[in-house]
């Protein structure tokens, strides 16, 4: 495993938000952000040719602390990049701050009741480790997410972002935690991205005054990092959608 900061800010890190999951039916509780295409597009882009990407995590994923999360969090800048390539997309940003992956599992359904995505983002775990809660609980919580995804929308292709769990739980733990994402993934057919915050994690230029949550330019690492793993899927679905 590389090297990615002291136990002491990873522990930090690993705060993506401590609360648990609120209820996702309550009136306070935002919709999912959809990010349209740009005006400027080469092209305007009917509805039913557009690619749906949805991204599913915690604060992480919302963009928590950006003063304009609607810009600035990598899920928009991942619709950016796809779109400057030309790709006809519709991004929907589904982070909830504090997020953990049984929240997540109860949220799911709410989510996909509004929108059928082309692409499903799953980037959920670091509460989990954050609180040291069974790995293989939250590899059964992962796989019955992406099992609705799979029943709601069975066209839907796969991505799921990796983890990493606190030193202090041992390196016993912080092992299987780590396999969950890779095993989760492979049973799925997803495509997989080894770690979300790589080359963000324990980088204090990168991370807000908290030095949990990604600045900008630390939300543009992670942009980078999704982009890699998510544009040739999304160029996959284009050219289905295309062809049709």
């Amino acid at each position: 495993m590389r090297p990615v900061a002291s136990p002491a800010l990873l522990a930090l890190l690993m705060l993506a938000g401590c609360s648990d999951s609120p209820d996702p039916t309550a009136s306070n509780t935002p919709a999912p952000v959809s990010v349209a295409p740009e005006a400027a597009a080469t092209r305007p882009v009917a509805q039913s040719d557009s690619v749906v990407v949805v991204f599913f995590g915690d604060s992480l994923t919302a963009g928590y602390g950006l003063a304009n999360p609607g810009r600035d969090a990598y899920p928009v800048l991942v619709g950016d990049t796809l779109r400057a390539q030309g790709l006809p997309v519709r991004v929907v940003n589904a982070g909830n701050s504090g997020e953990t992956s049984a929240g997540g599992l109860r949220r799911v359904d709410w989510v996909l009741s509004r929108t059928t995505p082309d692409v499903f983002v799953l980037a959920l775990g670091a509460n989990d480790g954050l609180r040291g809660q069974d790995a293989d609980a939250m590899a059964s919580n992962l796989r019955a997410i992406l099992g609705k995804v799979r029943e709601a929308a069975p066209q839907a292709r796969l991505v799921v972002a990796g983890m990493e769990a606190l030193p202090n739980y041992g390196a016993d733990y912080a092992e299987r935690f780590r396999a969950v994402f890779p095993t989760v993934a492979s049973e799925y057919d997803a495509e997989l991205i080894p770690f979300l915050l790589d080359g963000v994690a324990g980088v204090a230029a990168l991370n807000q005054g908290d030095q949990v949550h990604p600045t900008p330019a630390g939300q543009k690492i992670l942009a980078r990092t999704v982009a890699g793993v998510v544009t040739p899927v999304v160029r996959e679905v284009a050219a289905e959608k295309a062809s049709a």
